[in-house]
């Protein structure tokens, strides 16, 4: 338990070190990477939830397909190109307006909100694989099978749109 709690404290402080260095870093790439960083700390809260499927996802999708995409779009754009544009001083006050009314909302939401703490998140099984396999064939099985086979019909579909008339 004690151990949770040091690296709840750990991903936490990557997650929040490599958020900040991703808005004040000067190099794109530098930003997805550290982008990445988070994301993977983020997957290491999803784990100490006990909700190792979140995580894998999280991983397979953010870390994986999206970051990918964004590293071939820095590459593709070349913005490592020096120069900054300089903001009207209306853009400068309207986004310290915009960023103060969001963190009143924000402090707002939080002291509304009642915290409740699971005594052992180790006894809840709602992340877990088995458990996610179990509601989703027993209770959700057709509803699943209809959309399979509706990502069957779309993926026949765009081959068929991007198959070129050979004859």
């Amino acid at each position: 338990m004690v151990f949770s709690r040091y690296l709840f404290f750990i991903l936490s402080f990557v997650a929040i070190y490599a958020a900040l260095k991703v808005l004040i870093s000067k190099s794109p790439m530098h930003s997805v990477l550290y982008l990445t960083l988070a994301f993977f700390a983020i997957a290491g809260h999803y784990i100490l939830l006990n909700a190792q499927f979140l995580a894998v996802v999280h991983i397979i999708v953010y870390a994986g397909a999206i970051m990918v995409l964004f590293i071939y779009t820095v590459m593709l754009l070349n913005l490592n190109i020096q120069g900054e544009f300089p903001k009207s001083k209306f853009a400068n006050i309207a986004s310290t307006i915009a960023g103060g009314l969001l963190l009143l909302t924000l402090i707002a939401i939080f002291k509304s909100y009642d915290l409740k703490v699971i005594a052992n998140p180790a006894l809840n099984q709602i992340g877990l694989v088995k458990s996610l396999g179990k509601v989703l064939f027993e209770d959700y099985f057709l509803p699943f099978e209809l959309s399979s086979v509706l990502f069957l019909a779309a993926m026949v579909g765009a081959v068929m749109l991007g198959k070129k008339d050979i004859y």
